[in-house]
């Protein structure tokens, strides 16, 4: 194991609880086989001495549980133990769930820009299917009038040189629309 591996295995171990405690029992045949079984489940675990009731030091606890569990002593420090064992079947099936993100979030950016194409036919490359006669000039569709690069203006209300709107009645009567 590398320096640079040990220095991120030592980063992930810090926010890491200790999965098992060794007490006065010392080291039995169950603790190993918990610990085989940890390691297989999570890769890097942290075990807990407790420095009062052990017999031997930390240290000499992690080169033991190394040995029969054919990991490697990522660090120890105080009553602290840290092991890490890599796990091949782990890797692969964390490759394959990563793999299997990756392809649903290509299906979904696929799906977006289809929906995007069918209601935004114009920006999909399609051409617009109205009569010539009946498309209207950009200017035109937002309100603008197409000569002076403004809205018209509105007759009556205002408008210079406009005269007030008027209506004739049936009776011949012109009313001033107010």
């Amino acid at each position: 194991m590398t320096g640079k591996e040990r220095a991120r295995l030592r980063a992930q171990a810090n926010s890491l609880e200790p999965v098992f405690q060794i007490g006065k029992g010392d080291i039995s045949d169950a603790l190993i086989k918990q610990t085989a079984d940890a390691l297989k489940k999570r890769e890097l675990i942290k075990i807990r001495a407790l420095l009062e009731s052990i017999h031997e030091t930390p240290r000499q606890l992690a080169d033991k549980l190394s040995e029969a569990t054919g990991a490697e002593v990522v660090q120890v420090i105080g009553g602290s133990i840290v092991l890490y064992k890599e796990n091949s079947e782990l890797r692969a099936a964390e490759a394959e769930k990563a793999k299997r993100k990756k392809e649903a979030q290509k299906k979904a950016k696929l799906k977006a820009r289809q929906n995007e194409a069918k209601k935004y036919p114009q920006r999909a490359g399609q051409t617009d299917k109205r009569d010539p006669a009946q498309k209207k000039t950009q200017a035109e569709s937002r309100g603008v009038h197409a000569g002076k690069g403004r809205a018209p203006a509105a007759r009556g209300v205002g408008a210079k040189g406009s005269a007030p709107r008027t209506r004739t009645t049936k009776s011949g009567n012109k009313l001033r629309n107010s």
